[in-house]
């Protein structure tokens, strides 16, 4: 009888089962029996929250009941820095995955109360209770009426989506950029981390789009700011979305049409002229010293 000959594959095979994607990612897809947690594709597509908020919301949510989520405890577990995770926790509670509370102890002693939401500022349903062993009945007692229902907490929608500019322009987005960065110069509480100023200036630029004077946008982000300001951030994403002005209407032809922005020589502040050089202010400052 012949010998069968066995024959080599003409490729070595994949390690990938199923069909690889031409362009992207491809998912290997393993299904948990055991020690996994959903999470909602709101939470890890994210389009405004950094990827250190995402990853710490999904770490908080793995967590059992009662695990301690302090900035000191986290800073234990991750390399991070406390002032890095303090950031990372007030951008959570920006965007509803996180609340937290004062609340004082009958002994007198304050202590940090957290939620955290798997759907921003959503009440999660009661679980049903465990079944228990019956018991004789008691004697009926005389009906009474019934107590009304509390009411539902309200459930916080979460924040509208930033302004972003129909088009990009760098040195739009560079004024922008500058503006957010010196509001502290005119509110020493608007000190704003870098990556705020990054998440902003987008929506910073919309305005500018729209023709809106850098003088008056940094006058509607500063004007009647409240006495406690916790969330400077928050406050500034909330002006630039609930305040954005309309689009200006097209200008009739003639030879009124306002001038172009142009940047100060020496103070680098914008104005409208139709040539470059110093903004009025400080024309008026040197013929003063003159």
């Amino acid at each position: 009888m012949d010998t069968a000959q066995v024959s080599a594959p003409s490729r070595a095979s994949s390690r990938v089962p199923g069909r690889i994607a031409a362009f992207g990612v491809t998912h290997v897809k393993t299904v948990h029996r055991s020690r996994f947690t959903v999470v909602g594709n709101h939470l890890a597509q994210h389009r405004e929250m950094s990827m250190a908020a995402i990853g710490l919301a999904v770490h908080i949510q793995s967590l059992p009941e009662g695990a301690k989520v302090g900035i000191k405890a986290l800073a234990e577990r991750f390399p991070d820095s406390e002032a890095r995770i303090a950031e990372t926790l007030r951008e959570l509670e920006e965007f509803g995955y996180l609340e937290r509370t004062r609340v004082r102890l009958p002994s007198g002693k304050l202590v940090t109360r957290t939620v955290s939401y798997n759907q921003p500022r959503a009440v999660s349903a009661p679980q049903e209770p465990e079944p228990v062993p019956p018991v004789p009945e008691p004697e009926p007692e005389p009906e009474s009426e019934p107590a009304p229902a509390p009411e539902p907490a309200p459930v916080k929608a979460p924040p509208p989506p930033l302004p972003q500019p129909q088009a990009h322009d760098l040195e739009r987005h560079r004024l922008a950029t500058d503006l957010l960065a010196g509001l502290r110069r005119h509110e020493p509480r608007l000190l704003l981390a870098e990556q705020d100023v990054r998440r902003l200036a987008p929506a910073v630029a919309a305005w500018l789009e729209r023709d809106a004077d850098p003088d008056a946008v940094r006058q509607a982000l500063t004007a009647n700011l409240p006495a406690q300001l916790k969330q400077p951030a928050g406050l500034l994403a909330h002006r630039l979305t609930a305040l954005l002005p309309p689009p200006l209407p097209a200008a009739p032809p003639g030879p009124n049409r306002p001038d172009p922005l142009q940047n100060c020589d020496t103070c680098d502040r914008a104005f409208r002229s139709p040539e470059p050089g110093d903004c009025p202010g400080c024309r008026t400052r040197f013929a003063n010293a003159a």
